[in-house]
């Protein structure tokens, strides 16, 4: 009886630990994607902070996971391939910032495919922000917050953080100080993230649906340093469908997936451009420097 109760004690334990919660803080990002335009747009992301870790992304897709799982479980259910693509809102950037607690350890993470197979490329940074807090206070929202500044990727940042909130990060790489960052931008507004509510999410997944049900997965985690990551995601920039085209025989582009009038290579050229659209959508990056420390992180 006492192994069957130490049995069920552990049993019990373990779905407590597999069942994670975490507090979901929505930052709404207004940014200037373009350097030469004037043209500004907004995306809603989320800071979803657990008692270990917190993760920082956009929440487009994660947004939209029920309708991707009806579209995928349909096609699941009839075996008829569907584009759906043309019916989902893409993000506006597909990296995710993890900070990892309490030493704050920070990895960036951006998905790519890797021939057939697709990975999460990433780098550790730990970036040092000399906060300069001041007196000055504001009320932003429902949140009483107060002023700090510091220098970060060759940008001027103000934030404003609320001490009513004793959580000591915030969105992208930012972190430390004494309370949640409500809100930071940098001095010539290219951009500027605000906290627009939170909630508690009780059953907790780091992966959306859409990145579950992909084949392979989100991809395995392929951590290198900074400056090669640099360098791997410029080349898959300009084509990001070079390690793809070597795996696939050239009869296979002249087929068609049942349901669908295009050929698998005009398919793979759609999914091409759109990738390159994405990120020729944005050529002005958070960081205009990097800290010769993080190249070698």
């Amino acid at each position: 009886m006492k192994k069957l109760a130490l049995l069920f004690t552990l049993v019990i334990g373990m779905l407590a630990q597999a069942q994670v919660s975490s507090n979901r803080f929505f930052y709404e990002l207004t940014i200037k994607p373009k350097k030469d335009s004037t043209r500004m747009e907004k995306v809603m992301t989320v800071l979803d902070i657990t008692d270990k870790k917190s993760i920082y992304q956009d929440y487009t897709l994660l947004a939209q996971d029920s309708i991707i799982k009806l579209k995928v479980e349909e096609m699941q259910k009839t075996k008829v391939f569907k584009d759906f693509s043309k019916d989902i809102v893409m993000p506006k950037f597909a990296y995710k910032v993890t900070k990892f607690y309490p030493e704050m350890t920070i990895q960036y993470s951006e998905g790519m495919m890797n021939g057939m197979n697709p990975i999460q490329l990433a780098y550790k940074d730990k970036p040092q922000f000399n906060w300069k807090i001041s007196n000055e206070k504001l009320k932003i929202g429902e949140y009483n917050t107060q002023k700090a500044t510091a220098d970060f990727g060759g940008r001027k940042w103000t934030a404003w953080f609320s001490s009513d909130i004793p959580l000591q990060d915030g969105p992208y790489k930012f972190y430390g100080l004494p309370g949640l960052i409500v809100k930071i931008e940098d001095q010539d507004k290219n951009y500027s993230w605000e906290l627009k509510g939170n909630k508690k999410v009780k059953d907790y997944q780091e992966e959306s649906y859409a990145e579950k049900v992909r084949p392979g997965g989100a991809g395995s985690i392929l951590e290198v340093k900074r400056d090669k990551f640099e360098k791997t995601l410029s080349e898959y920039k300009k084509d990001p469908f070079a390690s793809i085209r070597t795996q696939i025989p050239a009869a296979a582009l002249t087929q068609k997936l049942p349901g669908s009038d295009k050929t698998i290579g005009e398919m793979l050229k759609d999914q091409e451009k759109m990738i390159k659209d994405f990120y020729n959508n944005n050529n002005n990056p958070i960081e205009l420097v990097v800290a010769p420390e993080s190249k070698k992180k």
